[in-house]
């Protein structure tokens, strides 16, 4: 038995979901939208730490944002809280170093995950990246999201970026600060540090306040392969009235493009809200090239063109959502370190529903199946080239696989 599974037994309260994952019932889960609502909450549950600190994420930016971040940790440090900070070599790659050696002057732990970056390969050892946007602090709260160490516009005129996160109180934290730990360990391992974190016990949260089930799902490359992706073909292939999906980066594989189409082919209405600006080219168009199957299944496919989307989240009838850091596409269900929390709850659920719901109607700008099929044949062959490229990038990283993600 893995020591998580162990740990998620002595809390008591694991049930096995329908979906086939260990949930924990207990549980307060609350949502945020934008880094508006995201990073005034980190920071004061930083300032409220009393012993540790784990900052994991993706990006993580030397500006208002970042600079704020730092200074509260060291402001931790001080008070004696040990704080670990972990990024990713290729997200965070333009931090200048000396805000490194600045946060660990002040005391505050750092590591880089895969520090070595390449343009020019695909071995798949270099594309694996830490995608994740975790906290947790003591054992009393944790998030996490999509949000990154950075500011949601580069200008006061420019829009946010639209994204989520959850904050999480109640048992699910200390499977997460599990995950924190096994994940900081392995990191340093690599480092040549020591294997494991050393410490004091922590006081049990006294929080008894939550009634919400939820769930902590990882995916990794070794015993959570296929977790993520799993929960939601689970959720999709059950769904009864409606699919909201709302995601930055989506090229999902044939499985989940003939799962969703099956769902709306039995009567589900099925809402998918995507990027419409360009930020990642080939990606754009490489999407672009699955729109027209999908919307002649009848799914509803709505671009929000306001600023950046780059939320990844879901609800499906109402009851079961999930809000996290892993894209529909190849390299976060197949490459990368990702975290997502699922929430069975009819409260939660409205709450992300009616976001969503909000967003489509104000800014989501809908794709029709008349208008699509008339665009010019030169976008659609940008499209499908842009579709094979990716392909083909995912076949020489060795990760070409002629079930769900081909």
């Amino acid at each position: 038995m893995s020591q998580g599974k162990r740990h998620r037994q002595r809390l008591g309260r694991t049930e096995l979901s329908a979906n086939g994952y260990d949930i924990l019932s207990g549980n307060r889960i609350s949502l945020l939208q934008n880094g508006q609502a995201y990073f005034p909450a980190i920071v004061a549950a930083f300032d409220r730490a009393c012993h540790e600190i784990y900052l994991e994420t993706y990006i993580y930016e030397d500006d208002a944002v970042g600079k704020r971040i730092a200074e509260t940790l060291k402001r931790a440090v001080q008070r004696g809280v040990t704080v670990h900070v972990l990024i990713d070599g290729y997200g965070s790659k333009n931090l200048p170093r000396c805000v490194l050696d600045d946060l660990q002057t002040g005391g505050v732990k750092t590591l880089i995950y895969r520090p070595k970056i390449s343009p020019w390969t695909f071995r798949r050892r270099r594309l694996r990246r830490m995608h994740r946007k975790v906290v947790v602090v003591d054992r009393e709260i944790a998030f996490v999201g999509g949000i990154n160490i950075i500011a949601d516009s580069a200008s006061p005129s420019t829009p946010p970026r639209y994204d989520y996160a959850v904050v999480v109180e109640g048992p699910l934290v200390d499977v997460i600060r599990l995950s924190s730990q096994q994940l900081w360990s392995a990191v340093s391992w690599r480092h040549f540090r020591k294997r494991k974190i050393r410490g004091g016990t922590l006081p049990v949260s006294t929080f008894t306040g939550g009634y919400m089930r939820a769930a902590f799902l990882l995916r990794n490359n070794y015993h959570h392969r296929r977790d993520i992706e799993a929960a939601y073909m689970q959720a999709i292939e059950g769904a009864k009235s409606e699919i909201i999906l709302a995601n930055a980066y989506f090229l999902p594989g044939l499985d989940f493009r003939h799962a969703l189409m099956q769902a709306a082919g039995r009567g589900v209405r099925v809402v998918l809200l995507l990027q419409g600006k360009v930020e990642y080219l080939l990606e754009h168009y490489a999407s672009r090239a699955l729109y027209g199957n999908l919307l002649n299944a009848g799914i509803e496919i709505y671009e929000y063109r306001k600023s950046f989307l780059h939320a990844k989240v879901a609800v499906i009838d109402g009851h079961w959502a999930t809000v996290g850091s892993s894209n529909i596409d190849p390299f976060s269900l197949l490459l990368s370190c990702e975290a997502n929390v699922v929430v069975e709850n009819e409260t939660f659920g409205a709450a992300l529903a009616q976001s969503l719901k909000k967003t489509v109607e104000t800014d989501g700008c809908r794709i029709l199946p008349d208008n699509w099929k008339q665009q010019p044949a030169g976008l659609r062959f940008i499209s499908w080239l842009s579709y094979g490229l990716l392909r083909w990038m995912q076949g020489i990283s060795g990760y070409a696989r002629k079930d769900s993600t081909s």
